[in-house]
């Protein structure tokens, strides 16, 4: 019986240790595997955050600078051209400006990059270089210029040789406010705001400055439109002798305050009875 009852602890024995050397073997195994599969996901989300913090940065980065920045460069750049205008077609060097900054965006415009279009004038009856650009219409015509001071040459030709201008012209050279009014009424821009956007252009950046150097007068009295004593309009049976004499100047004076080479005027003309400086 003894004998007996020794063989079955023996068994008992061995199977006990037989169970638990199972489960040691078998549980390392799993968490083993549960490290491999949840380590590797962390290196690989790391490096593509890091790469779209720069490309975001660049995106908002100016390129060139604030409004009030390009405006100032911009008159630096053309406000001599635009005096030189004034002097030869008696346009205010204040509204071409004016109008220069605000057709061009202040010359950063794609059309102005592109052309050196500065006053979206488009082709009409154009013979020159021509590039398609959209504007109200998809790809319409715009004239094309080797350098900007085609660009503001032409702007001048634009608004001297079409009637519908004229009446301009009978304005005090610099009534810049009368110029922007009667420029959209003309049918330049169809922008009911066209006005008040270049006198605010004008104003704020005091480009009138430019037409009292041209006409010689001071900064004090820059914003003072010439009065009448300043210009007269031709009136029927007009002529030269007859005008000059009114005003007490000569008719050679008077023919090179105006830039008139030979005698012919006509009814409606606004001629200057005071002189104009060459130089500025």
């Amino acid at each position: 019986m003894n004998f007996k009852i020794f063989i079955s602890l023996l068994l008992g024995i061995s199977v006990l240790f037989s169970c638990k050397s199972k489960k040691i073997v078998y549980s390392p195994k799993k968490k083993t595997n549960t490290t491999y599969k949840t380590t590797p996901k962390k290196p690989t989300n790391t490096p593509k955050t890091v790469k779209k913090q720069p490309a975001s940065t660049k995106k908002s980065a100016p390129k060139f600078g604030t409004y009030s920045d390009k405006v100032t460069n911009y008159v630096n750049l053309y406000s001599e051209i635009a005096m030189k205008q004034m002097l030869e077609y008696k346009i205010p060097a204040s509204i071409t400006l004016a109008q220069g900054i605000l057709e061009s965006g202040a010359g950063t415009g794609d059309l102005t990059r592109r052309a050196n279009n500065h006053f979206g004038i488009k082709c009409h009856d154009w013979k020159g270089a021509k590039v398609y650009h959209d504007d109200d219409r998809a790809q319409e015509c715009f004239r094309k210029y080797s350098t900007a001071d085609f660009s503001f040459q032409d702007h001048s030709l634009f608004l001297t040789n079409r009637k519908r201008y004229l009446g301009l012209f009978k304005l005090a050279n610099d009534d810049y406010k009368g110029w922007a009014k009667g420029l959209q009424k003309a049918g330049y821009a169809t922008d009911p705001k066209y006005p008040a956007k270049l006198i605010g252009l004008i104003e704020r950046y005091k480009l009138y400055n430019y037409d009292a150097k041209v006409l010689g007068k001071s900064e004090k009295d820059a914003k003072k439109v010439l009065g009448k004593s300043d210009q007269y309009t031709v009136k029927k049976g007009d002529t030269l002798y007859s005008i000059a004499r009114k005003h007490k100047i000569s008719v050679a004076e008077l023919k090179e305050y105006n830039g008139i080479e030979d005698n012919t005027i006509h009814q409606g003309q606004t001629l200057y009875v005071k002189p104009l400086p060459k130089d500025f």
